[in-house]
């Protein structure tokens, strides 16, 4: 991908072509992020699409000298789950594992685990382990200090160490 500055600028002037690479390129995994987040597939498509929606019509928000656009895509899909949360009347749906044919029963116990985590501790974990961002970008994303970012990352690492020590050995042993 180009440049974020210079990426952000064709965006503005309205170059579809930028726009499209941009989709192509984060559309992916900000979707597997929300599927995270929301638990439910169709609702991550949907938190998705109309993330990119805003952002193509009003694509003024982004200040590169504050951060990645990769934080920022991120954080406006996060606030947009949010808001979704907030229409379904705040109820905590668990987030159930999507079948796979290609699932292993590893991976499946880890998905157990990680569905056992409150949505904060599961953003934190899959924005660092998984997507792989820096502390700062945690911090854009989140609009949190560092510092909190680091705090909170500890914790949530400790809640899923906790529950996955409390899945039963004997499902654990039969990987």
């Amino acid at each position: 991908m180009a440049d974020d500055r210079e990426l952000w600028e064709r965006i503005c002037r309205g170059d579809t072509t930028a726009f499209a690479a941009l989709y192509r390129t984060l559309g992916p995994k900000l979707e597997v992020f929300l599927r995270q987040v929301l638990g439910n597939r169709q609702a991550a498509e949907d938190v998705m699409q109309e993330t990119f929606t805003q952002i193509w019509r009003r694509p003024n928000a982004f200040e590169p000298n504050r951060g990645t656009l990769r934080a920022y895509l991120f954080g406006a899909g996060r606030k947009r789950a949010a808001e979704w949360w907030r229409q379904q009347g705040g109820v905590n749906i668990p987030v159930r594992s999507e079948p796979s044919e290609s699932k292993t029963e590893t991976a499946s116990l880890i998905g157990d685990a990680f569905a056992h985590l409150p949505e904060e501790q599961r953003t934190l974990i899959w924005l660092r382990e998984v997507e792989g961002h820096s502390y700062a970008e945690l911090a854009e994303i989140l609009g949190i200090p560092v510092g909190t970012v680091r705090s909170r990352l500890f914790a949530a690492r400790e809640e899923l160490r906790r529950v996955w020590h409390a899945v039963p050995e004997v499902k654990k042993g039969d990987t």
